[in-house]
């Protein structure tokens, strides 16, 4: 049997230009386009979006061709599940020119480690910027990419992002949209907005449990894969406190599989953070998860954590995680 790797005899030292040229769609999302994006017939708004980022993209010209007055952005405004990632991903292959592509949180996170204006300069080279799952539950974070989009719109680079409605708020009133407007300071409204209605294709409980594995059940699953990684949950959170979230794909890089023993509640929020960061990469990557532990990966945050400010962000993750673990 091959022995299980550790993520935390891992510590990735990632340069200024390996953290731009890894701006890039997530590999789910390599071959997507906008003739492969199927909407659903059932939701109108679904074929409506799929029209108005075509329009983004005709619209869309290089720097050199641009006008002042030119529309800066799209917005795609949805529930989990309903194609936004495809279309944004979509946007980045249709658009012809130097591009960027990543999570609001790979942005945010870029300006922690280049600095502002570092980063202000990396990605004014680029004619658009694509930002998925635009956040708006932390305040300093939402003032710092308020901030590097105007500053970017004044360079003439263009904007193509997505945000998730939560569950919750879906059908009170675009939830998302409206707070995008308010929160991004006047640029939002220069935005198109696009409202995405459907349901998850995927087709997931996103507060569905996963299973927990006996340690020994969990040895033989990791044992079936080549590059396996198999690691205390504790551990883990400790090798996160270490490393920059830039850091995070470096770290997952390779990794066929991952098994995460003594899964607990998380009562730490900077942990779960962390912890949502991480599985935001292995997601992108799509590696099999399995647990064991007290509690299911998928009931790691608290209910108190769900109720709380990040509660749209921690669904997200365990939505994902459900997906992660579904895996073979």
């Amino acid at each position: 049997m091959p022995r299980a790797n550790s993520l935390i005899a891992r510590h990735p030292e990632v340069s200024k230009s390996q953290l731009i040229g890894q701006l890039l769609p997530p590999p789910e999302f390599a071959e997507a386009r906008f003739e492969n994006y199927k909407p659903d017939p059932l939701f109108a708004s679904q074929s409506e979006a799929l029209k108005a980022a075509q329009g983004f993209i005709r619209g869309a010209k290089p720097k050199l061709f641009q006008k002042v007055s030119a529309e800066p952005g799209i917005y795609l405004d949805g529930g989990f599940g309903v194609g936004k990632t495809h279309l944004l991903a979509s946007i980045w292959h249709g658009f012809v020119g130097k591009k960027a592509y990543g999570s609001f949180l790979e942005y945010t996170s870029l300006v922690g480690y280049l600095g502002f204006q570092n980063s202000v300069e990396a990605l004014s080279k680029f004619g658009l910027v694509c930002i998925d799952e635009f956040e708006l539950d932390d305040p300093g974070d939402t003032m710092i990419m308020s901030r590097l989009l105007k500053e970017l719109e004044q360079r003439g680079v263009k904007f193509a992002a997505t945000s998730n409605t939560p569950p919750n708020a879906l059908g009170s009133g675009r939830f998302a949209a409206a707070d995008f407007k308010r929160e991004i300071q006047g640029l939002g409204s220069r935005f198109k907005i696009v409202s995405v209605d459907g349901d998850d294709y995927r087709h997931r409980d996103v507060r569905g449990e996963s299973s927990n594995l006996s340690l020994e059940d969990l040895h033989i699953w990791g044992a079936t894969h080549e590059e396996s990684f198999s690691d205390e949950f504790e551990d883990v959170l400790k090798h996160l406190a270490t490393l920059h979230p830039t850091k995070y794909r470096a770290l997952v890089s390779g990794v066929s599989a991952i098994g995460i023993r003594g899964v607990r509640e998380l009562d730490d929020q900077v942990d779960a953070l962390r912890l949502v960061a991480l599985i935001d990469r292995l997601y992108e990557f799509q590696v099999p998860i399995r647990s064991s532990g007290e509690v299911p990966l998928t009931s790691v945050f608290s209910e108190a954590m769900i109720a709380g400010a990040y509660r749209k962000k921690y669904l997200r993750t365990v939505s994902r995680i459900g997906a992660l673990t579904s895996l073979i």
